[in-house]
């Protein structure tokens, strides 16, 4: 991928195209995750484009582009929702799931669901895209010590919520 970006800072537009082919179902998910709205997705992932191609010049770390990226994007899903003055709750996650997400996807949602978004967020980019946690400290902004606390502080809420379900099954 390094030598795409290397290509795509020089003006070439295939290997840019090229670049986002193989990060287009990323973007998708993290911005699905985000907004749930297709046409907010497209909106949100359309900008993200535009915004990598005009800016591509300025990416220090050519090995960090996807992390970039997705972190481009993250704050055009942010933007978005702060024009709509809405926010995302259990009840708006449609009950379809997107033709892209598989059985997987949806298990994993609904594993998560006790989350709050933002922790959500934190444990989707971790568990689904495989970012490292200095890598979500730099999409989300946040400290590293910040996200691997909240993943900690997620995985026991998840542990706990796991052994009462499993209490109140074996009770009936």
């Amino acid at each position: 991928m390094e030598l795409l970006v290397k290509r795509a800072k020089r003006g070439d537009a295939k290997a840019f195209i090229e670049l986002i082919e193989q990060n287009k179902l990323s973007m998708y998910r993290v911005a699905h995750g985000f907004l749930r709205e297709e046409e907010d997705v497209a909106d949100a992932m359309s900008e993200t484009v535009l915004t990598c191609y005009e800016k591509i010049g300025a990416l220090r770390q050519d090995t960090y582009f996807k992390t970039w990226m997705i972190r481009i994007l993250i704050n055009h899903c942010k933007d978005i929702l702060k024009k709509q003055k809405r926010s995302i709750s259990v009840e708006d996650i449609p009950e379809a799931e997107p033709q892209t997400a598989g059985n997987g996807d949806r298990k994993f949602r609904e594993l998560i669901e006790p989350l709050r978004e933002q922790d959500r967020s934190i444990f989707t980019l971790y568990y689904v895209y495989g970012l490292k946690v200095k890598e979500i400290a730099a999409c989300m902004e946040m400290k590293e010590n910040t996200v691997a606390t909240r993943l900690k502080r997620g995985r026991e809420t998840l542990r706990d919520e796991l052994t009462a379900n499993h209490v109140k099954g074996g009770q009936r």
